[in-house]
């Protein structure tokens, strides 16, 4: 950060407020400078043109606009782009861009590494390093290249790290990207994945009106924790209690992430476990393909056999669908490239 200076770029309207009351500036300069950081988005305070150069001057003193291009990309032959970005500690995260048709989803980070350790996940052989700031979140969607910026249609909180783990952080970036004097974006096109972090998933849902995702991989407790070390902590009865209490039949949609693991989690028996597990909710399930990672034993579901566990849940009333595989010629697994470059 420049001369330690504090970044603008993820500051909240009522945080902007702040700062311009304790430079002495008149009130409503704050949403001049959201309008600037967020609609016109701006790299320079001297471009915010309607701030008087005085006001303008005192502001460059200890405030900075601290945004960073991608240091590195790679586009596959499916269209996919995988975007590394450096953050404050050398470190690189990912932001995977995935153009579909009419519409063009943004997975962005939100941690460099995982405390989480799931073992099918490349981030979380990283281990944990740091939760990005607001900023750092805000940038891999303000500094992508311009037609994809301006393509966007959706982000998605699936890239590195467990966004529960950084909480405040990620609300702030929602609170952003979905504020009238900010990106102005329905809450319907962001999607927040979680492994289901108790206290915060329901500070998410009573704080938030982005749709949830819930972590899943497996019908029952013991295989989970097979898979997700962190289940021993956050176990997925508790998860599932706290989710029963909140109404997801209208606009929010509530959905379960099943990355498929041959011999592991996708039998006809896994299915039928998984229908009890989640009946009375109102949710669809998105079966992953795996994309298999070195030094794993775990190996990807057959097609057929994916097929075959996406009919058999739909023709017993679990809306199903198969997630599309993309990238996977650029490691666009998450944290796969990152992985590489870090190492």
């Amino acid at each position: 950060m420049e001369n330690n200076k504090t970044n603008l770029v993820g500051l909240t309207l009522p945080e902007l407020q702040d700062v311009v009351l304790q430079l002495g500036m008149p009130m409503f300069t704050a949403k001049q400078i959201a309008d600037w950081l967020y609609v016109k988005k701006v790299d320079s305070i001297d471009k915010m043109t309607n701030v008087s150069l005085k006001f303008r001057s005192l502001l460059a003193e200890k405030y900075t606009i601290s945004l960073s291009a991608p240091a590195e990309s790679a586009e596959s032959s499916d269209g996919t782009v995988k975007h590394l970005f450096q953050v404050a500690d050398g470190s690189f995260v990912e932001a995977v861009f995935i153009p579909d048709r009419d519409r063009a989803t943004l997975c962005i980070s939100s941690q460099v590494g995982c405390k989480m350790g799931c073992v099918f996940c490349m981030t979380g052989r990283q281990h944990y390093t740091a939760s990005l700031t607001a900023g750092e979140i805000l940038n891999q969607i303000i500094s992508l290249p311009v037609e994809q910026r301006e393509a966007l249609t959706n982000v998605v909180f699936m890239g590195m790290g467990e966004p529960l783990d950084n909480l405040k952080n990620v609300l702030a970036v929602t609170e952003i990207l979905t504020a009238q004097w900010g990106f102005a974006w329905s809450p319907k096109r962001i999607t927040i994945s979680t492994v289901g972090i108790r206290r915060e998933l329901k500070r998410l849902i009573e704080d938030c009106e982005c749709h949830i995702a819930i972590s899943l991989h497996a019908s029952n407790p013991e295989k989970r924790r097979e898979l997700i070390p962190a289940e021993k902590a956050f176990s997925m009865t508790e998860m599932l209690e706290i989710l029963k209490r909140y109404d997801f039949a209208h606009q929010r949609r509530l959905s379960f992430e099943y990355t498929m693991f041959k011999g592991v989690n996708d039998s006809i028996a896994d299915a039928k476990e998984l229908l009890t597990l989640l009946q009375g909710f109102s949710c669809r399930i998105n079966l992953i393909r795996f994309h298999a990672i070195p030094d794993s034993p775990l190996r990807p579901t057959a097609e057929d056999d994916i097929v075959k566990f996406r009919d058999y849940l739909t023709q017993h009333g679990l809306f199903a669908t198969i997630r599309a595989s993309r990238g996977e010629d650029i490691w666009a697994a998450c944290g796969m490239l990152s992985t590489i470059k870090q190492h």
